[in-house]
């Protein structure tokens, strides 16, 4: 909800603290409800919810669109940031798990810890349920359904957990309206009921629904590791000057030969990079390159660095300068020719490097491929530096290597019952067929094309000059698609 509001009031009016909002997700029988306001939860509206049963309820609800993949693409970014307090973090559904052992003390303690923890999401404007507990279970506890800022010893485990609901336990709801038919509403009557008759009723439950399995683990009874994912690996080399410099160019060299040995070292190229100076009033200006292959030539990204560094404000100086790739990819080590010959494939990618550099990506292109009936949207083209020249898609007929778009009209001057017309003019030239073959029968894109648009049936045609032609046909006699039928040329042979 803090992040919908956040992105909203950039855009427009955000409703009043008092007007109960929702936020909506589609599910099986319609919208249900994904997260609630503060005004929305004291009316007793929960997440789950039908979106048109809780309307009937409070018709002045307010209700919008989630973003599922928002908030979790904004997890995983917090759970890396989070990692200013420890090293082990973890991005789950509805939160983040940290594992602060041995970390809390550089902070003044573990209360300390959550006041800064809590005052650094407060400054970003999102609000934080914090709990800290000697096991995984129990801290997820803490934070959902205990006091905010929790703190529970390994010694107090028990008396911390035993007032929560077993929903605590984040189980699903058939198995938390078992565990209330039988008395069973807090961890404490959990834990205090004998295990054997809960062990024969949930025999057969996978472990990550099973309220034993996850009491046990929150008890600290058996081991619940945190598998925090490691740190993507960052490819950066930095220069620091003794006193301000205006110039970055003389430091380019140092910088593109530690980077690409470091790339060398885990044979990987760079494909874009990024350089960077810090100037001494604080501010910071950055430019950004790529290349049409991975590459960790360092004369040759020098080259491309240079042609961006003449529109950096350099202000009153700079002391600090980092060249980063921010993507990179695998390049193995290679041995040169034997012969002593060039590649010419890396010439190739080189000459695009530079030149987009120098005019722009969108200015640099090649062709690729696209699926679709008609041979004019065959081809497009895409940025040279977006990937590779594909080739071009397998047809079971000869078709011409030059086409035009759009196809041009041609004047039919004698036509015959069946096939194409005998003699025709196309560009104010009369052309009198000596052969053809076909037709190749190509019908309408239905989900792409306006209705009413007609088939055309393609000629391979040779005229008595031997010039060879691709006419078609656009439409056919009593189609009820238009008058008489069209001819076009799409394209010429040789």
């Amino acid at each position: 909800m803090d992040r919908w509001r956040r992105i909203t009031a950039q855009q427009r009016t955000l409703p009043d603290e008092a007007v109960p909002v929702v936020l909506s997700h589609d599910g099986s029988h319609g919208p249900v409800v994904h997260a609630v306001s503060d005004a929305a939860r004291a009316l007793g509206i929960r997440e789950g919810a039908r979106v048109v049963d809780v309307q009937a309820i409070h018709p002045d609800l307010h209700v919008e669109r989630a973003d599922p993949e928002g908030d979790r693409a904004l997890l995983k970014r917090l759970a890396l940031w989070a990692r200013r307090w420890c090293p082990w973090t973890v991005a789950e559904a509805d939160g983040i798990v940290l594992d602060v052992s041995g970390a809390a003390h550089l902070f003044g303690g573990e209360a300390q810890m959550l006041r800064d923890i809590n005052a650094r999401f407060v400054m970003q404007g999102l609000r934080v349920r914090l709990g800290l507990a000697p096991t995984r279970g129990a801290a997820q506890m803490l934070a959902r359904y205990g006091a905010q800022g929790a703190i529970c010893g390994a010694d107090d485990l028990g008396a911390a957990l035993a007032p929560l609901p077993v929903t605590a336990l984040r189980l699903p709801a058939d198995t938390v309206r078992l565990l209330d038919r039988l008395g069973l509403k807090t961890i404490g009557a959990l834990e205090a009921v004998p295990r054997t008759g809960l062990m024969r009723r949930f025999a057969g439950t996978a472990e990550a629904v099973n309220p034993l399995v996850l009491l046990d683990r929150a008890m600290g009874r058996s081991a619940d590791p945190l598998d925090a994912p490691a740190d993507a690996q960052i490819w950066i080399a930095r220069a620091r000057m003794a006193e301000p410099v205006l110039d970055p160019v003389p430091w380019l060299d140092g910088l593109a030969e530690d980077l690409c040995a470091q790339l060398a070292a885990a044979e990987r190229g760079a494909r874009r990079l990024r350089l960077t100076v810090y100037r001494v009033d604080g501010e910071w200006r950055a430019r950004a390159v790529a290349t049409a292959s991975p590459s960790r030539d360092a004369a040759h990204l020098v080259r491309l660095v240079t042609g961006k560094v003449e529109g950096i404000d350099p202000g009153f100086g700079f002391d600090l300068m980092t060249l980063e790739a921010l993507r990179v990819e695998p390049l193995s080590l290679h041995q040169g020719r034997l012969d002593g010959t060039r590649d010419g494939r890396a010439d190739v990618a080189a000459l695009l490097d530079r030149l987009t550099a120098k005019l722009g990506p969108e200015k640099i292109s090649w062709p690729t491929w696209v699926q679709s009936h008609k041979p004019e949207r065959v081809e497009g083209r895409v940025p040279a530096l977006a990937g590779q020249i594909e080739p071009p898609p397998q047809v079971l007929r000869e078709r011409p290597l030059r086409l035009f778009d759009p196809p041009e009209e041609v004047a039919v001057l004698y036509a015959v019952p069946e096939g194409p017309p005998a003699r025709f003019r196309w560009r104010r030239v009369a052309f009198v067929m000596a052969r053809f073959e076909g037709p190749e029968r190509i019908a309408p894109e239905w989900w792409r094309d306006r209705p009413g648009t007609r088939l055309r049936d393609y000629y391979r045609v040779e005229v008595t000059d031997g010039r060879r032609f691709w006419i078609f046909r656009e439409g056919i006699l009593g189609d009820r698609r238009g008058g008489a039928p069209r001819w076009f040329v799409q394209g010429v042979f040789g």
